[in-house]
């Protein structure tokens, strides 16, 4: 009873704050549902016995992504008015494009397959826990038949940094920004000036 109240409890929070994450025309707070709904799946995935997946989701994905995002949208002083108009425009596309996802989601949730390959159990691949630990099967499952697609996603993560950090720099009128060579070239002279005061002389 327990088990089946905070299962429908987690997965509810986790799908309202999706919507808000969407929905919200605030950025900051889109990203604050966000976390929430990090939060939240972290405990479905308690609950599922990978507590390894939790705790990283809540470290890496709340702790230090979803802390990055904030300071992005805060940074980037985006006219998010000049964005929406634009919105009437891109809406049939965006509108096929969420349809065929839909579908998508259908199907996986009726569990159709689409070929004879398709493995219709897919806790029968999953190592039991005398055998192996969650951590151990995992570490095991990326680092040997899903090595290439980890390094991909680590490059794609290295894009994504990089861009980051391109768009916080851009040149904007009236911020200061630090000069590297005008610091790595100020002298001791430029700093300060030693001044030699007479006994009962001001300066």
């Amino acid at each position: 009873m327990i088990y089946t109240f905070c299962f429908y409890l987690f997965a509810t929070v986790t799908v309202f704050s999706g919507i808000m994450v969407i929905s919200s025309r605030n950025p900051v707070h889109s990203v604050l549902y966000l976390i929430l709904a990090f939060f939240n799946s972290a405990g479905l995935f308690v609950m599922l016995g990978a507590e390894f997946v939790a705790m990283i989701l809540v470290i890496v994905y709340v702790g230090a992504v979803a802390v990055l995002f904030i300071f992005v949208v805060m940074m980037l002083d985006i006219d998010y008015s000049e964005m929406r108009k634009g919105f009437q425009k891109y809406l049939p596309i965006g509108g096929l494009i969420g349809f065929l996802l839909l579908a998508e989601l259908a199907l996986v949730g009726m569990g159709w397959g689409l070929s004879g390959g398709v493995v219709t159990d897919p806790a029968t691949a999953i190592p039991a826990l005398t055998e192996m630990s969650n951590t151990e099967a995992l570490g095991s499952l990326l680092y040997t038949k899903y090595v290439f697609l980890f390094q991909m996603a680590g490059l794609i993560l290295l894009v994504a940094m990089i861009g980051a950090i391109v768009l916080t720099h851009r040149k904007r009128p009236g911020v200061k920004k630090q000069n590297i060579n005008k610091q790595v070239m100020h002298r001791r002279s430029d700093a300060y000036e030693i001044v030699k005061v007479k006994p009962g002389q001001g300066i």
